[in-house]
């Protein structure tokens, strides 16, 4: 059996397989929503500054905050900048290939 050409390069969607059809595409760090992403965010930053705030009160055990932290903000809050921008960005812009030449267009 050979394989069909016209699905050799193509990219695999970043979309998950439970995703509406009229929703736009989820790249790298970015969220379904603004308002999840900055939910997302203040937990993260308020679980990374509670961790070292409560450290005089609660002692070694209020680092255990940190890696909630971490893992709201996928990583690092750098992650969660990049991610931010993403989203507000996703559905807005839109690249189309045509005769040889890329452009990105407001959609």
């Amino acid at each position: 059996m050979t394989p069909d050409p016209s699905t050799k390069n193509a990219a695999p969607s970043a979309r998950p397989s439970g995703a509406a059809a009229g929703a736009p595409e989820r790249v790298g760090f970015a969220s379904a929503t603004v308002p999840r992403h900055l939910a997302r965010g203040a937990v993260g930053f308020g679980a990374l500054v509670g961790s070292l705030a409560l450290l005089p009160v609660a002692g070694a055990a209020s680092l255990l905050l940190a890696p909630v932290g971490l893992v709201a903000l996928r990583g690092c809050p750098m992650c969660w900048a990049i991610g931010l921008v993403e989203t507000v960005s996703a559905g807005r812009m839109r690249r189309s290939c045509t005769n040889g030449s890329c452009a990105l267009r407001r959609v």
